[in-house]
């Protein structure tokens, strides 16, 4: 919901260490912040949640970084957007993983598997409608992504966020993944709706 007001902010922030790493690929920036959060995934399991919230940040720090140093340094691409996105949904998907195979129970794993079952169709919902909007040219030239999608409730900050609190409050992460996967299901919505409106002509 914040993504593209905030982005802006971002990119001012964190440009004088852009513009040092000009023979520093993209990609390799992409990858250290998988493994980066693979380590927040690990500490999670382990129930090091302090270690994890700092792994988890860092590796959204990363995140940012890799796609401004593109931007700076003119070396964007879309394969280098490709790994991007590839390498934020292992992490979307290893950090909850980590969290309830650390501390198991039948329910956590009922809100885990609700979660993973939204986080599924709202991929489906925002990568077709992108690539619609692709095949139509109906993107917003100013756009600073690889792909565009319609703005939603939920978005990338508000999953910062939301990872951040599940890592701040684990004794409650069953009720935070049901509340978060239904905030995600009305982002589905939403995006539907946009859909029929604009893309049924």
């Amino acid at each position: 919901m914040f993504d593209s007001s905030l982005r802006r902010f971002k990119d001012r922030l964190g440009a004088p260490l852009a513009r040092r790493l000009s023979r520093v690929s993209p990609t390799l920036i992409s990858l250290l912040a998988l493994i980066v959060g693979l380590l927040a995934a690990y500490a999670a399991f382990k129930g090091q949640y302090l270690w994890a919230l700092t792994f988890w940040i860092l590796n959204r720090i990363l995140d940012g970084l890799d796609g401004l140093i593109a931007r700076l340094h003119r070396c964007q691409s879309d394969f280098g957007g490709y790994v991007d996105i590839l390498t934020d949904f292992i992490i979307y998907a290893a950090l909850p993983l980590g969290l309830v195979a650390g501390a198991p129970t039948t329910e956590r794993y009922l809100a885990l598997a609700f979660l993973l079952a939204v986080f599924y169709v709202n991929a489906a919902s925002w990568m077709v409608l992108a690539a619609i909007l692709e095949k139509r040219a109906a993107h917003n030239p100013d756009t600073q992504t690889t792909i565009v999608m319609p703005a939603g409730l939920i978005g990338g900050f508000e999953t910062i966020v939301a990872y951040g609190i599940f890592l701040l409050f684990p004794a409650y992460i069953t009720i935070l993944f049901s509340i978060f996967a239904a905030l995600v299901f009305v982002t589905i919505i939403q995006r539907f709706v946009w859909a029929r409106r604009n893309v049924n002509k």
